[in-house]
């Protein structure tokens, strides 16, 4: 039974590796508005799938369905929001994603405790399921009134419309030289980045391309080895079975829980732009190392009241924790190290490195607790804490640069050790994106490299 649990519940993960992977192709064949419009379009026909199931045979596919949408869905948006965000906001813009993954969690699971209390009728549970789809609907109304990524515009050749649309996002007239400069910049990105084959990922090269495809994934795989969803998963079971809860107080702790997620992300909202990435994602970890261990501590004592508090209380705090350094901000730094010409396919490859150890999770997690018991939150205090010095040695910090001028720090780098160094000692280089008014002098004092500069 513990095997069929997590078997059904990795399925739904089983389809976002699918999905995610999708996008190296789809990503860029149709742009970031429509890819989000159409995997939100195949979200719905997974939700109403799953709501109208009447066999597991039904279920185990509308789980799959929803699966592929979600997962192309959530490998584009971080995409299309670095892209058509200035550099000394982009952080901000889009670790809104957190908030709202965990605003959405705790709806979810708020709605599921107001129908714990149907009995007798199978909308208690079908409900929960098709409510999903407004907020899918809410989305494929949203994007075609919002602006499609001028960098993918200008990588299909359509120039003047990227003019426009960098123009509007920073509010100045399509002529100003910052816009000019900024479109200069993503040009040189794409003229460097070559023919934009995933094969390109797999190699090193000048653009060092298999490095940064390895740190996005890696980032990503951070995210789901931290033991967050077996937390979010298995919340209610987690109270329930293993602190001996009732199962009223169970699914109201669990509900509870997860407003820490719009608390943290609420947090990185406001400091992820002033402290950079870097920080955040070092404090979390050995944050979240901390609270494993001592919920392995507390959770070992059973019977024992204050120690049942304890390891309330630190669940709470894991959550809070994770939003802060890992919810969002993986998916940023993902788009963040990608060049232009790959970038939709590094994010689909790391969003599928997301969905696979999350597959991997709600597999064991059932058993692993089962057999166990506290010790197999060590092995996730473990975990986190070997992520602190490798994110010290091997993550270059991000904060503050724009897109093609992190292009520039790989560049220069000779080594995997070296991009940390070069992310702090490099001097900025490519300032187009804030808007200055002028043209920025690179680190030797000239003019912004133009794209007929590499050309000749």
């Amino acid at each position: 039974m513990l095997i069929e649990t997590g078997t059904v519940v990795a399925l739904y993960t089983v389809g976002g590796i699918f999905g995610s992977l999708s996008c190296i192709y789809l990503g860029d064949l149709l742009g970031r508005r429509k890819v989000i419009f159409w995997t939100s379009a195949v979200s719905i026909i997974g939700a109403v799938l799953m709501a109208s199931s009447y066999s597991l045979a039904q279920f185990i596919v509308a789980r799959l369905v929803l699966g592929v949408g979600t997962g192309g869905y959530v490998a584009t948006v971080p995409v299309w929001q670095s892209e058509i965000s200035q550099a000394n906001k982009r952080g901000a813009h889009v670790v809104t994603d957190g908030i709202f993954i965990g605003a959405g969690i705790t709806i979810s699971l708020w709605i599921d405790f107001g129908f714990y209390f149907v009995t007798g009728n199978s909308v208690s549970w079908r409900f929960p399921l098709a409510f999903q789809v407004i907020l899918s609907l809410l989305v494929m109304a949203f994007i075609t009134i919002f602006p499609e990524s001028p960098r993918w515009l200008v990588k299909q050749g359509r120039i003047n419309e990227a003019r426009d649309i960098l123009a509007a996002l920073a509010d100045v007239a399509p002529s100003d030289p910052s816009i000019t400069q900024a479109l200069a910049d993503i040009e040189r990105s794409l003229a460097l980045s070559g023919s934009g084959s995933w094969r390109d990922m797999l190699s090193m090269g000048e653009q060092r391309l298999f490095h940064r495809t390895v740190l996005a994934a890696a980032g990503q795989m951070f995210q789901q080895m931290c033991g967050i969803n077996l937390i979010t998963f298995y919340a209610t079971t987690i109270f329930e079975q293993y602190l001996g809860l009732s199962p009223l107080q169970s699914r109201i702790l669990a509900a509870s829980m997860c407003l820490t997620q719009p608390l943290g992300g609420f947090l990185a909202f406001f400091t992820i732009d002033r402290l950079g990435r870097r920080p955040l994602m070092l404090w979390s970890a050995a944050g979240m190392s901390a609270s494993m261990a001592i919920l392995a501590g507390t959770t070992s004592l059973t019977g024992n009241t204050a120690a049942l508090v304890v390891a309330v209380i630190f669940l709470f705090v894991f959550e809070f924790i994770f939003t802060v350094g890992y919810s969002g901000l993986t998916f940023l730094y993902a788009t963040e190290v990608a060049p232009l010409q790959l970038r939709a396919a590094i994010s689909a490859v790391s969003t599928a490195a997301v969905w696979t150890f999350n597959f991997l999770l709600a597999e064991v997690t059932p058993v692993g607790f089962n057999t166990i018991s506290y010790r197999y939150y060590i092995i996730f205090a473990v975990l986190n804490a070997a992520i602190v010095p490798t994110v010290y040695f091997f993550f270059p910090e991000t904060n503050g640069r724009s897109l093609e001028e992190i292009d520039e720090i790989f560049l220069q780098s000779r080594s995997v050790f070296d991009t940390v160094r070069l992310a702090k000692t490099l001097p900025p280089m490519h300032l187009a994106e804030s808007v200055d008014g002028a043209g920025t002098p690179d680190v030797v004092g000239r003019k912004s490299i133009e794209v007929k500069d590499v050309e000749r």
